[in-house]
């Protein structure tokens, strides 16, 4: 009995070992695709959309943001995930880009805390609105998963997506800069977790996961 331990244990290590070795193949190369799915120019900054909506995170996506809204890109303004307590007029003072009499086309939303959460804000802001179309302004390595989670909320909106470049975030040679290679990795599970969620929701169509 003593004697057989050692071979039962190889014959469960080498499946084990296999599904690692084919689990870390398959993950590799879904981070290979993701990567080329980052965004590394404007495709698009001439089309004009109903709306804007910018994810909050940095000056540099609200200027973006307000400076699309005043070369009249778009009708209105969304800027998403605002902390509770922020008022427009402070996030005008933040932008050196925005005209006073802008005020009036801009909306902020306070509701959300997450990717998922900015989606949901802009959903219900669209359904108000009556928008069919919308320019995502977010930082580059953040577009897959947002227009991913903006798909699923509202697959009948068109979608444009204008990213913003960051300067401490080395896309190009991302593993030469570990933060860069640590955001990354991060941003490529969380994109992976949210397609396992919609998939799921799309077979069970539980509302909790929608």
């Amino acid at each position: 009995m003593v004697r057989m331990l050692p071979q039962k244990k190889r014959r469960l290590f080498g499946p084990l070992a296999i599904f690692c070795i084919l689990t870390c193949l398959v993950w590799s190369g879904g981070f290979i695709v993701f990567m080329d799915q980052v965004p590394r120019l404007v495709e698009d900054d001439y089309t004009t959309t109903d709306g804007i909506v910018v994810l909050t995170g940095g000056t540099e996506r609200l200027n973006t943001g307000m400076t699309l809204l005043t070369q009249k890109k778009a009708q209105k303004l969304l800027i998403s995930g605002v902390y509770r307590g922020v008022e427009l007029e402070e996030l005008l003072a933040l932008s050196k880009s925005a005209p006073q009499e802008l005020e009036c086309c801009i909306d902020i939303g306070h509701e959300a805390d997450s990717t998922r959460g900015n989606a949901k804000e802009t959903e219900h802001w669209i359904k108000k609105t009556g928008f069919k179309s919308l320019r995502l302004v977010t930082a580059n390595y953040h577009m897959p998963r947002s227009l991913l989670e903006f798909s699923f909320s509202m697959p009948q909106v068109r979608l444009i997506a204008h990213p913003v470049f960051p300067e401490h975030v080395k896309v190009d040679q991302w593993w030469r800069w570990p933060g860069t290679a640590a955001l990354m990795v991060g941003e490529y599970n969380k994109f992976l977790l949210v397609w396992l969620r919609q998939e799921l929701a799309r077979q069970t169509d539980l509302e909790i996961l929608k």
